[in-house]
């Protein structure tokens, strides 16, 4: 898919994106602490049947498990010389996944550094550490490209550069934010979707953070902002955490759809989840944007 594909893509219509990853491949058995793209390279039907729930549910695109396979991170795991198989085979694990009933999205987040004036990484070496990865990502056949999870704008002004000098496909954004509508930096919301859509992104948004009932003013907020379609992938509500130390969150799959009907309201057209979304919340999700078309 290339950018003007996209636009025709997204125009005028909902898009049903998948919902969240780590919390299931803990309970598969993943270690706490471990290398994620690792242990999904060597667990590659764990991911599958996961991603194949999340697109009989009614996801129309998936992210490829490579959210930290950057060289910065990968170096924390003395892994960074694996850095093309490691995404290459992610990218190869979620087309075996799709097999064409969906969209493989390459998934790319923070470095795990801090930028100058806060850390020792420069702007340039940001960009270079992007540029590597999202050559990869896009050489394994990604559908599109997302930038997710990130709560620095010159971070993120890093991946959008080195994506546009790297690779024609279209390019998603989202940011998190707290309660404030900033981001751990400061970014408030509509600065922030008017700096990516300068930079040159294809759809802006936000993930993670909170559940959608939260995430509200923040959509409301970059839909007075930009005019690219908006990316909305909250949490299922807020985590309790249960005697034995499992993660539970407070909305169920009704409550969080039924939030999700107020995000479309606001302008959200590429709507999924994060934190606690299984496909049982797709789903409903996929029934209510159904039902909203009717209505």
């Amino acid at each position: 898919m290339n950018k003007k594909e996209f636009v025709s893509y997204t125009q005028n219509t909902i898009h049903i994106l998948d919902g969240a990853t780590g919390s299931f491949l803990l309970a598969a058995g993943m270690p706490r602490g471990s290398c994620t793209e690792e242990w999904v390279c060597d667990h590659p039907e764990t991911v599958i049947t996961l991603q194949r729930q999340y697109i009989e549910a009614g996801s129309e695109i998936i992210l490829a498990p490579t959210f930290g396979a950057n060289a910065a991170r990968l170096k924390t795991f003395g892994l960074q010389g694996r850095i093309e198989q490691l995404n290459t085979d992610a990218v190869r694990i979620s087309q075996n996944a799709a097999q064409g009933r969906a969209l493989v999205a390459g998934d790319i987040s923070m470095t795990g550094e801090m930028l100058e004036p806060f850390g020792d990484m420069t702007f340039e070496e940001a960009v270079d550490v992007y540029k590597e990865q999202i050559s990869i990502l896009d050489k394994a056949g990604c559908d599109l490209l997302v930038v997710e999870t990130m709560i620095s704008i010159d971070e993120v002004r890093a991946a959008i550069t080195a994506a546009n000098e790297v690779s024609s496909l279209p390019l998603m954004v989202t940011m998190t934010f707290d309660e404030s509508g900033r981001t751990t930096y400061g970014t408030a919301a509509a600065d922030a979707a008017r700096i990516i859509t300068d930079c040159g992104a294809d759809a802006v948004g936000a993930n993670c953070s909170y559940g959608p009932d939260r995430m509200l003013p923040i959509i409301e907020a970059m839909a007075g902002a930009t005019r690219l379609p908006l990316i909305a992938k909250p949490n299922a509500g807020m985590p309790q955490t249960l005697p034995g130390g499992a993660v539970k969150y407070d909305l169920d799959e009704d409550a969080f759809a039924s939030s999700m009907a107020e995000l479309i309201n606001a302008g959200a057209s590429l709507v999924g989840g994060c934190c606690g979304t299984t496909p049982a919340y797709i789903r409903k999700l996929y029934l209510r944007k159904e039902k909203m078309h009717v209505l």
